[in-house]
């Protein structure tokens, strides 16, 4: 298989939200005031005329954006939404991300809303059991990419990475049998239970006091289609509709919403050459971990940080060192474009570092920033590892307002490495990456903004309905023009 020479990136983040003030509704309100502000008063895009989804995504739930990006509330959880535009670089990844955490807060503050509602990017809701998903979209060669022995070989580096790219949290959960859903339960929010024969039960575990990721213990499977109650680490899409010239979707499960710039391009970057080592056949069968799964939760769980996982053939190997076996292959890129060896240079500096000292890479991790904060607190307020309070602190880091959040008051004290400014992010907020099929869906979306009366349009990744006869093919994922019509 020929390796890509561009790839597409884009990542979906889920909110939660809290409300201050019970006068001012459930937070459930507040994201559908958040949505519908941005869309019939800010008119940043354009709302679903028709349903993309009939269960989950409704007429008007969400939809595209001026930027390329898309904003909705999932209907799973009631939850806003984010989705990046179609990116082909680091930078212009994260700056798109921020930007959608921007206009949410745009949203807040013009509807003055800011002081009573809190709006986090985290992975968990610690007393409620919830976890919120930040999934992460790459365009591959190929079908055989997104399951089979392919998506195995491709496991061990994914459990692993978390040494980096994990936010870190308080405590654990577990997750134990449940029964089937009452009809009471499945008459007040049935969305959440099509397809679901079971549900687990989520219960705190006190034997953690601090572990790597959010998401570890909520993972089930390796690989899952219907993650709903069976969440997994990859979740294999053949969708036709992703697809284009022998390239398709991969989409990531198992991943974390990452508020420290170099944390996220370094999870995002490592990915990007992995996934080149396994279309062009470089990766070992020796690499191959013998369960994922476990070996997620256990690497997440190690406090002693020496975070070893058995290998299908029976050896131990430290997470750090099967990252460098990577890191090792992935040299022979070197050279190949800005980003290769930016992410080559800060996967050996991060390794080194997390060898040497892990608590000196405050500045770039997210997990190691967290748990400084953590620390100073319990120090501070003569406060243990047990103390609900702390549960408050680590979702704090996760504010994405700067005025709240712990993340950026760490940042301003301490300082942390960032990639994009803050002229990049305001850009990002109404302008769309000038190198993918996103520059084309946005100017389309425009047009459709400038429309007088009753609109019918269906606006999707792929292509445009600008009316009963005329459609805007985008299928190409790198062709930011506008095409001709079809009629």
């Amino acid at each position: 298989m020929d390796a890509l020479r561009r790839r597409i990136v884009g990542v979906e983040t889920e909110f939660g939200c809290l409300v201050s003030d019970e006068d001012l509704g459930r937070p459930e309100d507040a994201v559908e005031a958040i949505k519908d502000y941005l869309f019939l008063d800010a008119k940043v895009g354009v709302l679903d005329v028709v349903a993309r989804d009939e269960v989950f995504e409704p007429a008007q739930s969400g939809g595209f954006l001026l930027n390329g990006g898309r904003l909705y509330i999932d209907a799973v959880g009631s939850h806003l939404e984010y989705a990046t535009a179609e990116c082909t670089n680091l930078r212009d990844l994260i700056a798109h991300d921020r930007a959608g955490q921007r206009l949410i807060l745009r949203a807040l503050d013009e509807l003055r809303l800011s002081d009573a509602v809190s709006v986090y990017n985290n992975s968990i809701d610690h007393f409620g059991g919830h976890t919120f998903g930040c999934h992460e979209n790459y365009l591959v060669a190929g079908e055989e990419m997104i399951g089979g022995v392919a998506a195995m070989k491709l496991l061990g580096f994914l459990a692993t990475r978390q040494i980096f790219a994990g936010v870190g949290r308080v405590g654990g959960h577990l997750l134990v049998e449940g029964g089937r859903p009452s009809p009471r339960e499945m008459a007040r929010n049935p969305v959440d239970f099509i397809w679901v024969g079971h549900v687990y039960d989520v219960l705190p575990d006190d034997s953690v006091r601090f572990q790597l990721s959010q998401r570890a213990d909520h993972i089930l499977k390796p690989l899952a289609s219907r993650v709903r109650f069976n969440r997994a680490m990859i979740n294999p899409k053949w969708e036709h509709l992703y697809s284009y010239g022998g390239t398709t979707r991969l989409h990531l499960l198992f991943g974390e919403a990452n508020q420290n710039e170099y944390a996220y391009a370094l999870k995002v970057g490592t990915t990007m050459l992995v996934l080149r080592l396994l279309e062009e056949g470089r990766i070992e069968d020796r690499w191959v971990v013998a369960n994922p799964v476990r070996a997620l939760r256990e690497v997440s769980r190690d406090e002693t940080w020496r975070w070893e996982v058995r290998l299908a053939d029976g050896m131990e190997i430290r997470a750090v060192d099967l990252q460098r076996e990577y890191l090792d292959r992935a040299q022979a890129f070197r050279g190949w474009d800005e980003d290769t060896d930016w992410t080559l240079d800060a996967w050996e500096e991060v390794l080194d570092g997390l060898e040497r000292d892990p608590m000196a890479l405050a500045d770039r991790l997210d997990w190691v920033a967290k748990r400084r904060i953590l620390e100073q607190y319990i120090e501070a307020e003569g406060a243990t590892w047990s103390d609900d309070a702390l549960h408050s602190v680590d979702l704090e880091y996760h504010n994405i307002d700067p005025e709240k959040s712990l993340f950026h008051a760490f940042a301003e004290s301490y300082g942390v490495r960032r990639l994009v400014s803050e002229q990049d992010i305001v850009r990002a907020m109404d302008a769309a990456p000038c190198d993918t099929r996103a520059a084309a869906r946005a100017e389309l979306i425009r047009r459709l903004l400038s429309l007088k009366g009753r609109k019918l349009f269906a606006v999707d990744w792929s292509g445009v309905s600008a009316g009963p006869r005329t459609y805007f093919d985008l299928s190409d994922p790198f062709d930011p023009t506008v095409p001709e019509p079809a009629r």
